[in-house]
């Protein structure tokens, strides 16, 4: 079994690697959000454990933009912060257990495999696809930002999809076109920025996180950390 160990303190986290090597697991442990964010888009694991305090970026928008990525393995929360608050947040967000510090080193143990037996019980699949405060119900066919209903039509809500099935990921406008239009890319044509205009003003324009994000000559990308200009190609 491989634990991916997100964890700052550099003592605490020796101890846990060192006790979970002793009991039979392989550890991977990394000191930053962005190292471990790598590692578990990268890398599969069959238990994240995640400090939500991290010098970088914070544990907890790491799983829930993991989450919002489509991936499944189960994550225990590992921190100080011991409010109600907190707790809820990190179940809602996407963690599967929440443990405060200090701790015994045997109750994470019994949570780690508690973790495991449910996920071997199910298969952690979810119709859901969120980034930030947007999520898409692909089943239902309905889009939420904010609490806030969000009508599209149909090919706007399969280009939203694509997006949020590769945020991050910096996507081009020939391939939008094959994947969600189907079609070859016409240099010629502003068929994909103007649906990606509309799309914009539908998700993004009355709301201060920008998720659409325009990539210099490059296409378009879905993320809710981007500093890119938000700004449309159309003149």
């Amino acid at each position: 079994m491989k634990v991916l160990l997100v964890e700052d303190e550099e003592k605490l986290g020796e101890y846990i690697k060192k006790g979970l090597t002793e009991a039979g697991f392989i550890v991977d442990h990394h000191m930053t959000g962005l190292d471990g964010y790598h590692a578990l888009m990268t890398e599969e694991f069959s238990v994240v454990l995640m400090d939500v305090m991290l010098p970088d970026v914070s544990g907890f928008e790491l799983v829930q933009r993991y989450r919002a990525a489509g991936k499944h393995t189960p994550v225990l929360f590992l921190t100080a912060k011991d409010d109600l608050s907190d707790r809820i947040k990190g179940i809602e967000i996407g963690g599967d257990d929440y443990l405060t510090k200090p701790f015994a080193f045997a109750e994470l143990i019994v949570r780690i495999k508690s973790l495991l037996r449910r996920a071997n019980q199910s298969d952690y699949k979810s119709t859901v696809i969120h980034i930030a405060d947007l999520k898409m119900d692909i089943t239902k066919r309905i889009v939420h930002r904010n609490s806030v209903a969000i009508k599209l039509t149909a090919k706007e809500f399969s280009l939203l999809q694509f997006f949020l099935e590769r945020q991050g990921e910096v996507l081009p406008r020939s391939v939008i076109a094959s994947q969600v239009w189907d079609m070859n890319f016409d240099s010629d044509t502003n068929i994909i920025d103007v649906a990606i205009r509309r799309l914009r003003i539908k998700i993004d324009d009355d709301f201060d996180t920008k998720l659409i994000h325009t990539v210099r000559g490059m296409g378009y990308r879905l993320d809710a950390l981007a500093a890119d200009s938000n700004k449309d190609d159309l003149k």
